[in-house]
């Protein structure tokens, strides 16, 4: 199974090799930049040009919840191996870390000159890995909010 996004503001799941379209999401009012499985398989997290950040439960086929806070596109998105927070790359020139359990913005990483294209969480750890527009790579340690390079 594979996820993709596209600028027709649609998500789709295809079933691979034979690539049947086993499932077709709608809500984001721009083109998607991002999707990305929830560790345990169950939901997706996509991001949008149209600002947003949304959760999509798979088994009930539609959007949980929409995290808003970026002032400019989102550029890509992750789930962290505990599957408790989301990170969002923008080109507002933030990152943000989501908590999914309090439906809230935990942090917002602020450093990058540019445009945040791309945001990571290391796999079993609290740190996040942005790249930017401004050619640089950040790690920061999301519990502190403190960039460690």
């Amino acid at each position: 199974i594979v996820v993709t996004g596209s600028d027709d503001r649609l998500w789709k799941m295809w079933a691979l090799p034979d690539g049947n379209v086993l499932m077709t999401g709608e809500g984001h009012t721009d083109w998607l930049s991002g999707c990305c499985f929830r560790p345990s398989g169950t939901q997706l997290v996509t991001s949008s040009g149209d600002t947003t950040v949304r959760i999509w439960d798979l088994s009930r086929r539609g959007c949980i919840l929409t995290f808003q806070g970026h002032s400019r596109g989102v550029r890509g998105c992750s789930w962290h191996s505990s599957g408790d927070f989301v990170a969002s790359a923008s080109m507002d020139s933030t990152g943000k870390i989501w908590d999914v359990n309090s439906e809230r913005c935990r942090h917002t990483l602020r450093g990058h000159e540019g445009s945040v294209n791309s945001i990571e969480f290391l796999p079993f750890s609290s740190t996040v890995l942005t790249s930017s527009a401004d050619k640089t790579l950040s790690l920061w340690d999301f519990r502190t909010v403190s960039r460690l390079f």
